[in-house]
């Protein structure tokens, strides 16, 4: 039997296509398809009006009078006199009361933000590096207060500082406010997922005292996490409201927050029985104004500390 040995000539090969054009091939008719995904766009929009709009009506309310803030646009600007104006009538009021009491929120916030961040460090410190008896009730209850409304600890404190006899002093204020529960438990979830417990051991072996390998190991590492503690700690006390309001029965010890009270109460839209003392309402949005500029100016300076605290421990090598 004869084999056929005649070959076939071999039809020409097509030439394949590149792997990325492929893809984008296969990608572009699934993303014609799609288009234009709107969720983020609805996002930013929600954003700004909840968010950026009300913001923007308290800074442009400062430069009105009384009558353009109720008749003119809402967003519109007022004018350079009228910004001046309720300046002026402001520093007028109880002799420059306002200055007095920013005065009175930096001296307490700053205090208790350094009495914080000596006890909420070294206390998150130890609740992650050491096992004791009582250790996790101990979290348990840190996590328990942290989760409490402020208002809802206001009467137990009062009672206790009452019985202490500082009713009525600025260690009123700075004392509750300094043992920041939030802050030892931040500290406590970085020093125990971020921390490598080696390289403490090996200062140990290089005869480092418990307190030499926190200060000089553990304390430089956790820097980021200190800013994040400080910045929360300085947000509260800053504007902290019920606490200074019960503790502190002269106008000269206020606060800024308390003190926006006191100059709402002095609004004649607000309370119709105010005498000679009356405050409109454009001089309360700048009296506003000057109580969250602080914690700007504060926020603008560490946010990158403030990035780094919140990103540490989140990777761990």
């Amino acid at each position: 039997m004869q084999t056929d040995t005649t070959r076939r000539p071999a039809s020409p090969a097509t030439p394949a296509a590149p792997s990325g054009t492929l893809s984008a091939l296969r990608a572009r008719p699934r993303t014609a398809r799609r288009g234009l995904n709107p969720l983020p766009a609805l996002v930013l929009v929600l954003f700004l009006v909840f968010f950026v709009l009300p913001v923007v009506w308290l800074v442009l309310a400062a430069t009105k009078t009384d009558d353009q803030l109720v008749h003119s646009h809402p967003l519109s600007f007022g004018s350079w006199q009228a910004l001046q104006a309720n300046w002026d009538a402001l520093m007028a009021y109880q002799d420059d009361a306002i200055f007095l009491w920013l005065r009175n929120s930096a001296v307490y916030s700053f205090l208790a933000l350094v009495i914080t961040v000596c006890v909420a460090v070294p206390a998150g410190y130890a609740l992650a590096m050491t096992e004791f008896r009582g250790r996790r009730s101990l979290l348990v209850a840190t996590l328990v207060v942290m989760l409490m409304p402020n208002a809802t600890l206001v009467v137990p404190l009062f009672l206790e500082v009452n019985a202490v006899h500082l009713i009525g002093t600025m260690w009123s204020i700075i004392l509750p406010y300094s043992f920041y529960p939030f802050g030892v438990y931040l500290t406590y979830i970085y020093f125990s997922t971020a921390l490598p417990r080696e390289l403490l051991d090996a200062a140990r072996l290089d005869g480092c005292s418990e307190f030499g390998v926190f200060r000089r190991v553990a304390l430089p590492l956790a820097a980021p996490v200190v800013a994040l503690v400080g910045f929360f700690s300085f947000v509260a006390n800053w504007t902290n409201y019920y606490l200074p309001y019960v503790m502190l029965p002269e106008s000269s010890q206020l606060p800024v927050q308390v003190g926006l009270g006191t100059l709402l109460n002095d609004v004649p839209q607000f309370n119709p029985t105010v005498g000679s003392l009356a405050v409109h309402r454009p001089e309360l949005a700048l009296a506003t104004l000057l109580a969250v500029t602080p914690v700007l100016v504060v926020f603008l300076f560490s946010q990158r500390f403030l990035v780094t605290g919140m990103l540490a421990g989140a990777t761990k090598d």
